[in-house]
């Protein structure tokens, strides 16, 4: 009795030794709390955001052909079906996380065979227990060659009394599910990034019709211009003008073709194709950004965003090792167990009184390598502070750049308005100064000058165009992404 209570003031003086030296966790830093709206015009409210949280892409950008395009990138893309193997490997880490909080049993079976010296104790014990007149023939040893055959099933298992193994598991399953936003994350850039290809081909596309009409029109005024410099009343200066003019369209026009098979290239890269041709509409087709016209909620949507929710899950999980570090200076408890058949000779290794059993208990506390377990804490310490740096920097950046890309496509819609006005007055502009040309009211170089202002503010058009889809899949971006 005086010996068992000895025992167990002894376990308790280790516990309570290493309890005392073992650092306390760094306190768990809060984020900022966001402001209540994106702007002044906005108000706070979650009425009917869950309509658009995720987001679909078949409901926001609302253009067939590209939502084939999108299709394809899902199931061909090779960075995408990388992350998915990534996935799987972070699944299996959280089983085996799982695994380690349950016993372990496995099968052991041994066989040998030993020739004892005859001046060594097991040869002299083994001759001195075959004179003994207290055991029977079948316990005889073979003192030539003496077997050992062993076969039981073993059991171990470590009571995880302060937390280490359900702490691990707990780590590994937020970094699970931080792996799953990070798919949604790389799915979100994937399709923003073929949708802006996309988008950049139907600009260039509008564009290369562009500078073929304003050929058309550019040979009209050449022709003119031929015309009355045939009958004197124009010079041979303003002809090279105008050839100049179309030889400069015509320059324009090939560098856009160039333009246009390298985008379609870097498109067939994120499909993961060889070659081909991207069919694509003539126009750009404007999604129903409902999204803008609702009341959102600001801490609801930067959370659902996967940069967002990944770094949360990272955050969350460095927290959890810091905790299992910290376990790591309590004493570990083990328990074990083997029952099975020990015997040494094969004629009686299947009798019942080969039977052996034995329970296994240990009780471990770490002393002399304390140092390196209290680096391995700090080091997890400072891991768990870095995660929420890049948590709090994640969800600033979310909140400022939803809150610009809400702002500038709005703006678009206003920018592309005027752009279209003024495109309407140097239509008009071009077709009234080949009319005072004609009349001897204006000279050749106004109609350069004309055609020349109506060639940009057409090209810069599309421009504004191209800028206003970037936007929209920005905004999608932005706003989390989605899939179909």
């Amino acid at each position: 009795m005086r010996n068992n209570s000895t025992s167990i003031l002894i376990i308790a003086f280790v516990v309570v030794l290493t309890a005392c030296s073992a650092p306390k966790m760094a306190e768990q830093q809060k984020a900022k709390t966001l402001p209540e709206n994106f702007d002044a015009k906005r108000k706070n409210s979650t009425e009917n955001l869950e309509a658009f949280i995720p987001l679909k892409t078949k409901n926001y950008f609302k253009d067939p052909q590209l939502e084939k395009l999108l299709d394809k990138a899902i199931a061909q893309n090779p960075d995408y079906l990388i992350m998915q193997e990534r996935i799987a490997i972070a699944n299996s880490h959280l089983k085996v996380a799982k695994l380690a909080l349950l016993p372990s049993f496995e099968i052991v079976a041994d066989a040998s065979g030993t020739h004892y010296g005859k001046y060594t104790m097991d040869g002299v014990g083994n001759f001195d227990t075959n004179l003994s007149q207290n055991i029977q023939d079948n316990q005889r040893i073979n003192t030539d060659v003496t077997p050992n055959l062993f076969l039981a099933g073993k059991v171990s298992w470590e009571a995880d009394i302060w937390g280490k193994l359900s702490n691990r598991k707990k780590a590994a399953r937020e970094r699970f599910f931080a792996s799953q936003e990070g798919m949604r994350l790389l799915q979100t850039r994937l399709l923003s990034d073929i949708a802006s290809l996309y988008y950049k081909l139907i600009a260039l596309d509008n564009q290369a019709l562009i500078y073929k009409k304003n050929l058309v029109t550019q040979q009209r005024a050449l022709d003119i211009i031929s015309a009355q410099r045939s009958v004197g009343k124009a010079t041979e200066l303003a002809v090279q003008q105008f050839n100049a003019q179309n030889n400069n369209i015509l320059a324009e026009a090939k560098q856009l073709d160039l333009s246009i098979d390298q985008t379609e290239k870097a498109l067939l890269n994120l499909l993961g194709e060889y070659g081909g041709k991207i069919e694509r509409s003539s126009t750009f087709l404007s999604g129903h950004l409902e999204v803008l016209n609702q009341k959102i909620s600001v801490d609801s949507i930067i959370h659902k965003r996967p940069d967002v929710s990944e770094a949360y899950f990272e955050l969350a999980a460095t927290h959890a090792d810091a905790k299992a570090a910290r376990a790591a200076f309590f004493p570990t408890l083990n328990l074990g167990a083997y029952g099975g058949l020990n015997s040494f000779s094969f004629s009686t290794f299947f009798n019942s009184e080969s039977l052996a059993w034995q329970l296994l208990g240990g009780l471990s506390a770490p002393i002399f390598n304390k140092g390196q377990i209290k680096q391995e804490f700090f080091i997890a310490n400072k891991k768990q502070q870095i995660s929420f740096l890049q948590y709090q920097n994640t969800v600033t950046i979310a909140y400022n750049e939803l809150s610009a890309l809400l702002h500038r496509t709005e703006a678009f819609q206003d920018v592309l308005a005027y752009k279209s006005k003024e495109i309407e007055h140097l239509e008009i502009a071009v077709n009234v100064s080949n009319d005072l040309y004609l009349s001897g009211y204006a000279n050749y170089l106004e109609i350069i000058s004309a055609q020349k202002n109506k060639l940009q503010a057409e090209l810069d058009f599309v421009d504004i165009q191209l800028k206003n889809a970037d936007s929209q899949v920005l905004l999608y971006k932005a706003l989390g992404g989605g899939i179909n």
